[in-house]
């Protein structure tokens, strides 16, 4: 069965997953999380990408992007990541590929899931056995949304700035929600759309998306997809 094409919609969030080939690790010492995180900054700008979040794992990462074109996203993400493997593999002195195939997203209705999507990144080095609270991974976006330091990187979305009215009560709000954690329903429908490329949000929302693609949006019954009627 053919692979569905990745969806990017402009002025959506989107969650990214990237990982490893057979889930090698791609982050091997300091310089290399740091390395990412300056070639995030450099084609985020330049491809015109809002980057809410992100969270850096020995073997993937995962990142939360609203592109302002269809194509920045793509371009963001095929360009740094193709630098990133050139120097890995220098650095490394090894050849051939690092990333696992094509990278994996949804788009997220952000209403509902943006904010949850921020949660379950930044517990996922808690997880993964890697830190026993978010605050002690230096690798992800979290410390920047619970005040201990500015990120030039971030472009905090609309969803955040409606948990409060001053910085100190968005950031206890924010800090109270990754406290709280995901509910495992929220965890699964995330995961799952992301890996499966489905689009994330209540029916409405995936009504209004559909009329701008002819691509299905979300699993469908088992046997040939239906028709997508698109208005005239």
């Amino acid at each position: 069965m053919a692979r569905l094409p990745r969806l990017s919609f402009p002025g959506l969030p989107h969650h990214v997953i990237q990982r490893g080939h057979n889930g090698q690790p791609v982050f091997l010492r300091p310089a290399d999380y740091q390395l990412m995180l300056d070639l995030l900054l450099e084609y985020a700008r330049k491809f015109e990408v809002a980057v809410h979040g992100y969270v850096l794992l020995p073997n993937h990462f995962h990142l939360l992007l609203t592109p302002q074109a269809a194509s920045g996203l793509p371009q963001m993400l095929q360009a740094m990541g193709r630098r990133y493997v050139r120097y890995f593999n220098d650095a490394q002195g090894r050849t051939g590929t690092l990333w696992d195939g094509r990278y994996r997203s949804t788009v997220l209705q952000p209403e509902l899931y943006l904010l949850p999507c921020m949660v379950s990144m930044d517990l996922h080095p808690v997880r993964a056995g890697l830190t026993a609270t978010a605050v002690e991974w230096p690798w992800s976006s979290h410390a920047h949304y619970i005040g201990r330091r500015m990120d030039r990187l971030l472009t905090p979305h609309a969803q955040f700035w409606g948990l409060g009215n001053t910085p100190f009560a968005r950031e206890a709000a924010y800090a109270e929600l990754v406290r709280a954690g995901m509910s495992p329903s929220q965890l699964q429908a995330l995961t799952d759309a992301t890996r499966k490329g489905w689009a994330l949000g209540d029916p409405a929302f995936l009504q209004e998306l559909q009329k701008e693609t002819p691509r299905r949006l979300s699993k469908g019954q088992a046997g040939r997809p239906p028709r997508v009627l698109l208005p005239p």
